[in-house]
C-alpha cells in the first residue's frame, strides 16, 4: 500500500477537460507531481505551472489501442504512483484493467459496472431496476420508434454522449423534425436513444467516491448561472441527503470503486430530485474542495488501496465560477462585446453574482500560467462574439469516446489484439 499522504507520482489520463484541469489544481496544490498526456498540444492542462510534464498522445476517440499502448508505455518506462482518469479513459481502462495493475494504482469498478453507468440507456435500466426516480423515459431503437415515443416537451439523448453531446430539445412538434434529421445524418440512430419528459426545474450535480461499494465522499452543487452548452459558469454548494441516498443505494448495487457523480433535476413542482445523467467521474470537484470536501485526495487514497474513514459533508452556500464559461455563455446567447466586457468587469470586481465566488478554473493568483486561455478566450470573443460555440466545440477532442471507439473498445477482437503482446509493448516501429 502506498502512503497518499505523501507527495505523488500521478499521471493524469488527459488535459482538456474542465474537470481535468480542476483536479490538477487540487493535486498541483497539495504538493503532488503531477504529468498529463493528452491529444492535443495546447490543451488546458499546458497552462499551469502545476504540470511537471506534458506527454503528447494518440486519441482515445480515434486510436484507442494507441492511446493504450501509449499509457503502457510510459508506466513501463517511468513510475508513477496512480493513473487519474479524470473523463471517458476510465471506459478503456477498466477494460484493460489486468494489464495496468501491475504497473500502478487506480480506482475503478469492473467493466460491467462502468459500461452500465456510461450508457445513458443502461442508466435509466438501472434505475427501474432500482426504483430510484427519473423522469419519464422512453427507449427506442429507431427514427420511427422514436417519432411513436414523442411527447411535448420532451428530451432526446443518444445513449452515449458527453459534455451535451448528443442532446435534442423538442418543445413542440416543429422540433421534431429537425431532431430527426440531425440525427439520420450523424448515424446516431444506430443505436439507442433516450426519450424524457421535459422536467422544469433546477439543474444540480452531485458527486461522490467509493471504496468497494461503501459511500466515503459525497458533495452537491447547484447551477446559479449557465455557460455554453448548459454547462454550469456560476454554482453553490447545498445540502441534498436525498442524492446521497440515491447513490449510495447505486454505489452498493454496483459494488463501485472510485468516482461517481449524477446530474439531477430538483422539479419545480415536486420536492422529489430525478436524476437524469450519470458519470464515473468526478465532475469539476473545486467546488467541493472549496467547500471543504476534498474528493480529489480521497480518490488518490482509495487508489492507493487505502480504506480512508468517510468525509464529513462540506459547507453549503459556498459559491465558485468558471470565468471561461461565464463569457463563453455570455457570447452564446446573443451578447454584444458590450455585454462581454461587462461581464469582464463584474468577474475582476466579484460584484452580482460574483459576490464571494471563487474561479474553479483558471486561478490566476494560484497559478499564473492560467490567464493565458482566459485572456485568449477573452479577446477571440471580443473580436466575434459568434465564436463562442466554435470555441466551446474545443474541448469536445480526441480525448473523448464516441460510438465506433466504444465498440471497438467493446468488441471480443479488442481484447485478443491486447492478448497477444505483453503489457507495455509496442507493435510500432
Amino acid at each position: 500500500m502506498i502512503d497518499a499522504k505523501k507527495p505523488l507520482r500521478v499521471l493524469v489520463s488527459e488535459g482538456s477537460s474542465t474537470s481535468g484541469r480542476e483536479a490538477i489544481t487540487i493535486l498541483g496544490a497539495a504538493g503532488h507531481h503531477v504529468e498529463v498526456c493528452d491529444p492535443s498540444r495546447w490543451c488546458l492542462a499546458r497552462y499551469s505551472r502545476f504540470v511537471r510534464k506534458f506527454h503528447h498522445c494518440p486519441g482515445l476517440r480515434t486510436d484507442p489501442a494507441g492511446f493504450l499502448r501509449f499509457i503502457e508505455n510510459l508506466l513501463a518506462s517511468q513510475h508513477f504512483d496512480v493513473l487519474l482518469p479524470t473523463h471517458e479513459q476510465g471506459f478503456l481502462f477498466a477494460r484493460a484493467a489486468s494489464r495496468l495493475t501491475p504497473r500502478t494504482c487506480f480506482a475503478l469498478p469492473d467493466f460491467a459496472s462502468y459500461r452500465m453507468v456510461h450508457s445513458k440507456a443502461g442508466f435509466s435500466r438501472l434505475l427501474d431496476q432500482l426504483g430510484l426516480p427519473q423522469p419519464p423515459t422512453r427507449i427506442v431503437t429507431s427514427l420511427d420508434q422514436l417519432r411513436e415515443a414523442a411527447r411535448f416537451p420532451s428530451v432526446v439523448k443518444t445513449s452515449i454522449g458527453t459534455a451535451s453531446r448528443g442532446v435534442w430539445i423538442m418543445r413542440d412538434a416543429g422540433d421534431l423534425n429537425p431532431a430527426l434529421y440531425d440525427l439520420e445524418t450523424s448515424g446516431d440512430v444506430d443505436g439507442e436513444l433516450l426519450v424524457q419528459d421535459l422536467v422544469t426545474g433546477t439543474t444540480e450535480k452531485a458527486q461522490s467516491v467509493f471504496c468497494h461499494g461503501k459511500l466515503l465522499g459525497f458533495h452537491a452543487y447547484r447551477q446559479v448561472a449557465a455557460g455554453v452548452g448548459g454547462g454550469e459558469a456560476i454554482k453553490e454548494s447545498v445540502s441534498r441527503p436525498a442524492i446521497r441516498g440515491y447513490l449510495e443505494a447505486i454505489g452498493a448495487h454496483l459494488n463501485w470503486h472510485g468516482a461517481l457523480s449524477v446530474d439531477v433535476i430538483m422539479p419545480l413542482d415536486s420536492a422529489t430530485p430525478l436524476l437524469i445523467d450519470c458519470n464515473p467521474r468526478l465532475v469539476e470537484p473545486m467546488n467541493a474542495y472549496c467547500a471543504g470536501t476534498d474528493l480529489v485526495d480521497l480518490l488518490l487514497r482509495v487508489s492507493c488501496g487505502e480504506t480512508p474513514a468517510p468525509l464529513a459533508e462540506g459547507r453549503t452556500g459556498v459559491r465558485t465560477h468558471l470565468a471561461m464559461q461565464a463569457l463563453l455563455g455570455s457570447a452564446s446567447r446573443d451578447g454584444t462585446r458590450r455585454d462581454i466586457i461587462r461581464e469582464c468587469g463584474r468577474i475582476v470586481a466579484g460584484s452580482g453574482a460574483y459576490r464571494g465566488s471563487t474561479e474553479e478554473l483558471t486561478p490566476v493568483r494560484r497559478d499564473w500560467l492560467s490567464a493565458v486561455p482566459l485572456a485568449m478566450t477573452a479577446a477571440l470573443l471580443l473580436v466575434s462574439p459568434q465564436l463562442a460555440s466554435s470555441l466551446a466545440r474545443g474541448g469536445f477532442g480526441a480525448h473523448l469516446l464516441d460510438r465506433r471507439s466504444i465498440k471497438a473498445i467493446e468488441s471480443e477482437k479488442f481484447l485478443r489484439d491486447l492478448s497477444t503482446r505483453r503489457p507495455g509493448e509496442s507493435r510500432d516501429p
